[in-house]
């Protein structure tokens, strides 16, 4: 059977004037935790990691492994601009008890591959004996990472996979056919966990599972199935859901207060949800939630 994971890219709440809401924090790592999912990625570009500071890196930190790790697998997302700093916060997370890692490439500043892999082998050798994905992401960071950049990544003694986002499918049979058969890929498209699993990619982290996750854990069994009819019928609930959700945490904040979950708001410039938006946010949470 195909690897089909699903690991949920899980929003950061915050109160209104800006302050770390750790109570809506916790209150969404439960609700995640009853997902089904296969992993939690925590602090990556879905939980606003650019604004948050060391001492709410880790109380986040120990939130999600107290409140998920019994549940599933927690990969906590430790890339910053420089290796100083993604070591730092590397320490952080291992004292409190985080085994698995991801890390942006380093970003703002353009850097050569010689400089990103120096990067990376920083952080590899501050998380010793745990495991790390490397996160690819481009269009935020301002860094290309080619296959064969990735190549020597992947021979670091703990990098066992990469997260992808915002890279065609192309790019990533691209990126599938020079690394090992059990380097994994993790697409960020929330949608394309079938489409990417016919490149090689091994699974999806997903945003917009965190508020719905239903209709993905439904896509994933229909795949399994093999029946193209349930697929179709699987894909077009998610399509859906992603439509009016998207990658907008604002729009999963919106859903969450809708839902009960957690009352907490964006720290970073995004824009709220208007009236329409609210209301197919919640045409969704109606046919969607299980």
């Amino acid at each position: 059977m195909t690897r089909r994971d699903i690991v949920t890219a899980i929003p950061t709440s915050f109160h209104a004037d800006g302050t770390l809401d750790e109570p809506g924090s916790r209150a969404i790592f439960r609700y995640v935790a009853q997902s089904g999912n296969e992993g939690a990625f925590i602090l990556g570009t879905t939980g606003e990691f650019p604004a948050i500071d060391d001492a709410e890196f880790e109380a986040l930190v120990r939130a999600a492994i107290e409140e998920l790790s019994d549940a599933m697998r927690v990969i906590v997302h430790v890339g910053q601009p420089s290796a100083f700093e993604a070591v730092r916060r590397v320490g952080i997370a291992r004292r409190l008890g985080a085994t698995e890692f991801a890390a942006l490439t380093p970003y703002y500043l353009a850097a050569t591959d010689d400089a990103v892999y120096d990067y990376f082998a920083a952080v590899s050798e501050a998380i010793g004996d745990g495991t790390l994905f490397i996160y690819v992401y481009p269009k935020r960071s301002g860094i290309e990472v080619s296959p064969e950049l990735l190549v020597r990544l992947a021979q670091l003694p703990n990098v066992i996979g990469a997260k992808v986002s915002e890279l065609s499918l192309d790019e990533l049979a691209a990126y599938r056919a020079v690394v090992p058969a059990e380097f994994v890929i993790y697409t960020g498209a929330d949608r394309e966990l079938v489409a990417a699993g016919e490149v090689g990619a091994q699974g999806v982290v997903s945003g917009v599972s965190s508020v719905l996750p239903a209709p993905f854990r439904a896509l994933a069994r229909a795949a399994d199935s093999g029946d193209s009819a349930e697929i179709e019928r699987a894909q077009a609930a998610v399509d859906d859901v992603v439509s009016v959700i998207g990658g907008d945490m604002a729009r999963m904040k919106a859903a969450y207060r809708s839902m009960g979950v957690a009352d907490g708001v964006c720290r970073m410039a995004l824009v709220e949800p208007d009236v329409d938006a609210l209301a197919e946010i919640d045409r969704v949470l109606a046919a969607y939630r299980a």
